[in-house]
């Protein structure tokens, strides 16, 4: 049996307020269980999203790597090393973060500068290092991307944990413990109107006895 609230007087007014409690109580674990299924839907789409990230960024991580392999091969590593020193850093990487059924989600944006000018001589090296340099760019972004939806996942999960907890605080503890309660007072009062009753029940009776012989001619 789920244990009483302490404290608590068992009157009419307790009672009242008692079941007013339990009416918030339980529309709040309603509403909880809502957001429970709104966050569940968030986080299932972006688990799916983090496998096609993932395959996507591999993929062009390996497609820029084998381009500046074959860069290397037509240039020299010497060359290609010489050349991607002069290279200015062209990525900016601002953080951000937005709200997702009040659960605020970080993100990460990759900005790519405009170029100034070209940022090697392109008659002195292979059309493999634009292909690689391209494609690494591309990469960047997507790897961006995965860590983001990385990021989302690991905060929905925290929040699922959460509202967990409180739908389960609400149903297993909070509401059982206030219809115990209730149970008790509303018992209590029962009892009390019962015993009123029967009081009342012998004072009428006696009160007639009394009247009965008041009412009786002396002998």
């Amino acid at each position: 049996m789920p244990e009483l609230i302490a404290g608590v007087h068992p009157t009419r007014m307790e009672l009242l307020t008692l079941r007013k409690r339990r009416n918030i109580a339980e529309r709040g674990r309603d509403l909880l269980r809502e957001k429970l299924d709104a966050l569940m839907i968030e986080f299932f789409q972006f688990v799916r999203e983090i496998s096609t990230l993932r395959a996507k960024a591999q993929g062009l991580l390996a497609e820029a790597y084998e381009s500046f392999v074959e860069a290397q091969m037509a240039m020299g590593y010497m060359k290609l090393e010489q050349t991607s020193v002069g290279v200015e850093d062209r990525f900016t990487i601002e953080s951000k973060s937005r709200n997702i059924i009040g659960v605020t989600i970080p993100y990460i944006q990759v900005n790519l500068k405009p170029l100034t000018g070209f940022p090697y001589n392109i008659y002195d090296t292979s059309i493999k290092l634009d292909e690689a340099t391209l494609k690494m760019a591309d990469a960047i972004k997507a790897i961006a991307e995965l860590s983001s939806a990385e990021a989302a996942v690991k905060k929905l999960a925290e929040a699922i944990a959460a509202t967990k907890r409180r739908v389960n605080s609400l149903e297993y503890v909070v509401i059982p413990r206030m219809l115990a309660t209730i149970r008790y007072i509303e018992m209590h009062l029962e009892e009390a109107e019962r015993e009123d009753f029967f009081r009342l029940k012998r004072i009428k009776s006696r009160m007639a006895k009394v009247e009965k012989k008041l009412e009786a001619p002396a002998a």
